[in-house]
């Protein structure tokens, strides 16, 4: 870890992005929390999100990323729409275009204006239902993408990355946060707090 020990995590609220932040706080001395709202399907998420960075006195931006939603209605962003698999290993309905790509690139803007060189995410390779964001390639090439638009030399964190999700769980357990993930967050698409919807569609 280098000499800045600033961080960003994007953060939703949900039990990844949550385990993430209490990695990030063992790793680092000063975290901020940035949530994005695009008018999404599971809105509630925001109030948890609010709520956990209170809890912890976390300083939290919410942006405002409604443009996202106009741009590409889905099951995530139309409560009209049900949520549906991918068919014959196709991308699920749930899949935002670009939404790890915009959330990354303000995420690191902010970042920028407290002068803090690391951001960290939830997404995964392992258990990620096909979303290309969520890929460990994309991270990367984003990263050198982010660093020579500004000029700078930002770290995108995944630490989630090849875990699947009993391994998420066992690394909340290893930070001691286990039973404050399964009962404070929330992941379920439906709303639902807590361990979630009891299906294998997530977000984090």
């Amino acid at each position: 870890m280098d000499k800045n020990k600033r961080a960003v995590v994007v953060f939703s609220g949900g039990q990844d992005s949550t385990t993430c932040l209490f990695w990030t706080l063992e790793k680092f001395d000063h975290v901020e929390l940035v949530t994005f709202d695009y008018n999404q399907r599971h809105k509630e998420e925001i109030e948890v999100a609010k709520a956990i960075a209170s809890e912890q006195g976390l300083t939290h931006h919410i942006l405002d990323m409604t443009l996202l939603n106009q741009l590409a209605p889905n099951a995530l962003t139309r409560k009209d729409i049900e949520v549906e698999a991918g068919e014959d290993g196709g991308l699920p309905n749930t899949f935002v275009p670009g939404r790890n790509l915009l959330f990354l690139s303000f995420a690191t803007i902010l970042a920028k204006q407290i002068n803090a060189k690391h951001i960290i995410t939830g997404v995964c390779e392992t258990d990620f239902s096909g979303y290309p964001d969520c890929r460990d390639i994309f991270i990367k090439s984003l990263n050198v993408s982010l660093n020579l638009s500004m000029d700078d030399d930002f770290v995108l964190h995944t630490p989630l990355m090849w875990l699947d999700k009993a391994q998420t769980w066992e690394m909340a357990d290893q930070l001691g946060v286990f039973e404050y993930v399964r009962e404070n967050t929330l992941t379920c698409y439906n709303g639902i707090k807590g361990t979630g919807c009891g299906n294998v569609l997530h977000v984090s």
